[in-house]
């Protein structure tokens, strides 16, 4: 697609109403091959799945586990082995996400993988490796899990790794730390993870892969700065390796009592969680340590429920050539969610049977059973949805208003399926008012999971420990619920709008949790805003539409690395992507933007930058799994996002009222 010779219209120029027909037919064009794309990547039974892409320690972790079950010498090892030699930076070392620098951690590992393997460790890409990670403070530098990974292998003292005692199990929910203050993923992780722990496995590498030369002793630390907030850092740091050199000495002198009975929690916490699930949380590192715990209680490697979870994985490998990648999990609850969000918006009669069937498919996916968030919203009743194939006790806040605000836009259904999704979106909207938090927000998976200390845990370093309220899903709440008839009037919107209106920053943005970042964060909090009927033309909202003018790239589009986590000043600043361009065409015109330069420039920059089969690609990722830590790609983010941009923005030019909110699109302005 071209917009060869477009420019913006101004009142002098004569050829103006033809420019805008040109454009408007150019963008529907591109709109047209877009939509064929995405009915064209429509599974059979009426669902989406992309793949979803996340950084080399889920192959470096892979192939541990491999060698944990005595599977070394298979051929997928070797594969996993060459995707990782493919992935080594410039510098020697292994990142999280393109256009950002080595990650110690996930270094380490993939040099453990390739001496594994038996790379030569004087072979220039080795040689390079072992300097960047020794320059990063080598072993004891890594993060809590990598270090007990490291301890299993032998490469580390059980001692220096940070405890995880099965005894959390036996706290009683009223205690100040339970297994419920933990996020989720932080539950699913920990639990098999303090089995192990308990039991501490020996499956030492053979001597040609040991890493000991990875060890730098005497690593300088940085001198603390004493704030109060770093004062309080300090003081509950210190609080808790306390604890943890308390639990390691009793557990010297054979003080633990209550282990057998400990553990016997934890094996059945984990069983019944296998259940209607694809493995332990759905996602990769639970289900590897799932594998690895059920193993160390004795479990055979051929008992059904290992080889089941075996089976999880397996489903996460992607062969492609001589390389084999691994998924996080699969995300097709989302995928259909979107992809029919963006068609909707197009509004095509001829895609409606389709659409139809991709409705009739989430219906099956809706949540039927009880699962953890019951614990902390015991008068709640069962509804939402989850994000992958099957994940039965995690149905999650974002995907459920998701899936409620896209099939809005489709109703009225067929009438028996539209009778069929009406209950359904009744229950899952009982289930979204109910999990509102006190502070008027939404969070992923749990309600009032927001305990601040629990951070400090020496285990928590993979900063995802809690799980509070943020914009981006308190936002797309709120598109849901105004989807459904909820408005200003009502107490749990009046609620919603105050937490988002009250984390705006004075540039007038918002952070964004889930997706990359402060241009995420602020597209879904417009949207959000604008669909519970907060007046976006005041100041406040305006702040938000300049500031996105502002951080336009000289190409038209608009990008964000996640450098912006751990340094706000970089907020706004990358290279373009199709997703992020997308995300801020459709908050300006959330904010009343219809004819602007930046507008006109974000709408030619996703025309252009169209592939020949009506798709787009981004080779910078844009989803978040954990800040700081771990960064997801999601690969039909730049379509469904861009298919939704431009058919907003054609509602709006020729008239027909439409403009796309964050998510929903907004009907009429």
């Amino acid at each position: 697609m071209s917009l060869q010779g477009i420019s913006e219209p101004t009142a002098e120029d004569t050829r103006a109403p033809s420019l805008m027909v040109d454009r408007l037919e150019r963008i529907r064009e591109s709109i047209h091959s877009a939509r064929q794309h995405l009915l064209d990547l429509q599974e059979p039974d009426g669902h989406w799945c992309a793949e979803l892409e996340g950084d080399t320690i889920l192959e470096s972790e892979y192939v541990l586990l491999l060698h944990f079950l005595g599977r070394t010498d298979e051929e997928r090892v070797r594969k996993a082995a060459n995707y990782l030699r493919s992935k080594q930076l410039p510098d020697g070392g292994w990142g999280g996400y393109p256009g950002g620098g080595a990650d110690v951690s996930t270094s380490v590992k993939a040099y453990l993988v390739l001496k594994l393997v038996g790379d030569d460790p004087e072979a220039p890409h080795m040689t390079r490796a072992r300097e960047v990670i020794r320059r990063k403070g080598g072993l004891h530098a890594c993060n809590s899990f990598t270090k007990i990974y490291l301890s299993i292998f032998g490469q580390y003292e059980w001692d220096k790794s940070p405890g995880v005692p099965p005894e959390l199990l036996l706290l009683p929910l009223w205690f100040p730390i339970n297994i419920y203050d933990m996020s989720s993923w932080s539950r699913a992780i920990v639990v098999p993870l303090s089995i192990i722990w308990a039991h501490k496995p020996e499956c030492p590498v053979p001597e040609h892969a040991a890493i000991p030369e990875l060890l730098v002793e005497n690593t300088r630390r940085a001198v603390p700065q004493f704030s109060r907030a770093s004062l309080l850092h300090h003081g509950w740091s210190a609080f808790f390796q306390t604890l943890d050199r308390i639990h390691k000495r009793m557990e010297r002198w054979n003080l633990m009592p209550l282990r057998g009975l400990a553990l016997k929690r934890a094996e059945d916490w984990i069983l019944p969680r296998l259940e209607k699930s694809d493995g332990l949380g759905a996602i990769f590192p639970p289900i590897v340590n799932t594998i690895m715990a059920l193993r160390c209680l004795g479990y055979a490697e051929d008992h059904p429920t290992i080889q089941a979870q075996v089976r999880e994985l397996e489903k996460l490998e992607i062969e492609e050539g001589d390389t084999l990648r691994m998924e996080p999990c699969k995300s097709p609850v989302w995928d259909t969610a979107l992809s029919i969000n963006a068609l909707g918006e197009a509004d095509c009669a001829e895609d409606k049977a389709k659409l139809e069937q991709a409705v009739e498919w989430l219906l099956t996916k809706e949540v039927t059973d009880l699962g953890d968030w019951k614990i902390k919203n015991p008068k709640a009743s069962v509804g939402g949805w989850y994000f992958e194939y099957a994940n039965e006790f995690y149905p999650d806040c974002d995907d459920t208003a998701q899936v409620l605000s896209a099939v809005a836009k489709l109703r009225p259904l067929s009438e028996d399926l539209d009778d069929r999704f009406g209950e359904a979106s009744k229950r899952a909207i009982d289930w979204l008012v109910s999990m509102q938090n006190r502070d008027g927000g939404w969070a992923s998976f749990d309600k009032d999971c927001d305990k601040e200390f629990l951070t400090y845990v020496p285990f928590a370093d993979h900063n995802a420990m809690i799980d509070p309220s943020t914009t981006d899903i308190t936002a797309r709440s709120l598109e849901a619920l105004a989807a459904h008839g909820y408005d200003l009037s009502s107490d749990v919107v009046r609620r919603a709008v105050a937490f988002i209106r009250r984390l705006q920053k004075a540039d007038g943005t918002w952070y964004g949790r889930w997706g990359c970042n402060y241009i995420y964060g602020t597209w879904l909090a417009l949207g959000g805003l604008r669909a519970a009927g907060e007046d976006l033309s005041e100041p406040w909202a305006q702040r938000a539409a300049e500031w996105f003018r502002s951080c336009q790239n000289s190409d038209g589009g608009w990008g964000e690395l996640p450098d912006s986590y751990a340094d706000s000043s970089k907020k706004g600043i990358g290279p373009s992507t199709a997703a992020q361009t997308a995300w801020a065409v459709l908050a300006l015109l959330s904010t009343g933007d219809r004819d602007s330069d930046n507008l006109t420039r974000g709408i030619e920059y996703l025309v252009t930058h169209q592939k020949a089969g009506g798709s787009w690609k981004d080779e910078w990722w844009t989803g978040t799994g954990f800040p700081e830590v771990f960064y997801l790609d999601y690969h039909l983010y730049a379509t469904y996002f861009s298919l939704l941009a431009l058919e907003s923005y054609r509602k709006v030019v020729a008239g027909n009222g439409g403009a796309g909110t964050a998510s929903a699109g907004l009907r009429a302005v």
